[in-house]
């Protein structure tokens, strides 16, 4: 007979699930180009929540932790690389209540494994999230480079600068080449040099192919010439390149596939064993055997979705 779940306990986790979506929405999803209240009325006075303020005196402590250590967990970087307009320590902090709503969810329905089993799940998940949207990203950044390019060296024979070119292309294009473009103006305007903001944008979108127009252009500078020329049989490479990579992501489709139903056929079996029949499945969630059969099962599956996805990933 199982035993009831404390009534203290299953308030403080429908509290912590409720705590964990009122980050989500009030620091991590939100807007970051509203304008203050104190700008828009400034004779109104500003009234602040109590989890407004305790949120803020959160995420200032875990700044002062973080001061100096940017490669802790997350880094400004990565969340940019993703597109995310939100701050590490707020990154971090959604983490945490993620993590302590999911592993009080997870011991209500299932007891004490599946708690520590959400308790990290939730972050790795984010952390997974987190990888999908750079990868995201940064596969339309390269599918938007070829028009990009085209517009520039257009604008450029039209008689505008670089500077001015690049200008018009932010305005014209779409995200994310609209705000890495962006960067690059803002960049340029306050004094920082234009070679030294495009090689930033190529390594934070991880663009081989914008690096390489980054390269041309500091050359053209060097030794001058016809910018546009050189960027149009630049144009010309990295369409040959997107088709060919366009090729492979077809061929390797199949071994992609198969990875993922290999990797998540045993998940998917063990949950179905454990709701047909819980007491079969009590023995993998109850007993050392069955805990060292899972941390084994756990590694053997690293290491073969490790090997696949290098098999399915081609390099060229």
């Amino acid at each position: 007979m199982e035993a009831e779940v404390p009534v203290t306990l299953a308030v403080l986790g429908v509290a912590s699930i409720f705590a964990a979506f009122l980050l989500l929405f009030m620091v991590v999803l939100k807007p970051g180009n509203t304008i203050p209240l104190s700008r828009r009325r400034p004779d109104v006075p500003v009234a602040t929540s109590k989890l407004t303020v305790l949120t803020d005196s959160a995420v200032g402590v875990i700044n002062k932790q973080l001061r100096g250590r940017d490669d802790f967990l997350i880094s400004r970087e990565k969340l940019e690389r993703a597109g995310l307009k939100t701050q590490p320590a707020n990154f971090l902090l959604m983490m945490g209540a993620g993590a302590l709503a999911g592993s009080v969810f997870g011991f209500l329905l299932g007891g004490l494994f599946f708690g520590i089993l959400m308790l990290g799940v939730v972050p790795a998940g984010m952390f997974a999230y987190l990888s999908a949207l750079a990868a995201r990203r940064r596969s339309k950044f390269d599918e938007q480079l070829p028009d990009t390019l085209q517009m520039l060296t257009g604008s450029m024979r039209a008689g505008h600068s670089l500077l001015r070119a690049v200008d018009a292309s932010a305005r014209e294009t779409d995200a994310p080449m609209s705000e890495e473009l962006a960067r690059i103006v803002n960049e340029t305007r306050i004094g920082r040099d234009l070679s030294e903001s495009m090689t930033d944008v190529a390594a934070r979108t991880r663009s081989e192919d914008f690096a390489w127009i980054s390269q041309a252009i500091e050359i053209h500078r060097e030794v001058g010439g016809d910018l546009a020329e050189v960027l149009d049989h630049v144009g010309e490479t990295i369409r040959d390149r997107n088709q060919i990579r366009r090729q492979v992501k077809a061929l390797s489709a199949e071994g992609k596939m198969s990875a993922a139903v290999l990797m998540g056929l045993p998940v998917v079996l063990f949950f179905a064993l454990i709701f047909i029949n819980p007491q079969y499945a009590k023995t993998f969630m109850s007993t050392v055997p069955g805990y060292l059969m899972l941390g084994a099962a756990a590694v053997m599956l690293t290491a073969g979705g490790f090997w696949l996805s290098r098999l399915i990933k081609p390099k060229f």
